[in-house]
């Protein structure tokens, strides 16, 4: 079967939702990211949410990104 559209293929075949139960927003020093949990000490940068263009620029917030978690901001949000 081929499927023609335009539409993103996440939300043809949208992921499985245990992807996103370890996706967490935090600080990284003012930054606002969206990261994933590596392993006990790090996390990976899966999405840089700020607005502002200075911070895209930022090689240590960009995708793939690992940040340990003594460097981040003290907030959390799940």
């Amino acid at each position: 079967m081929i499927l023609y559209t335009m539409m993103p293929h996440d939300l043809v075949f949208p992921p499985e939702m245990d992807s996103f139960e370890k996706q967490q927003m935090v600080n990284f020093q003012g930054i606002p990211l969206l990261v994933e949990q590596v392993d006990t000490q790090n996390v990976q940068v899966i999405r840089n949410l700020s607005s502002d263009p200075q911070h895209y620029m930022d090689g240590r917030v960009c995708p793939g990104a690992k940040i340990s978690f003594a460097s981040l901001d003290g907030e959390v949000s799940y």
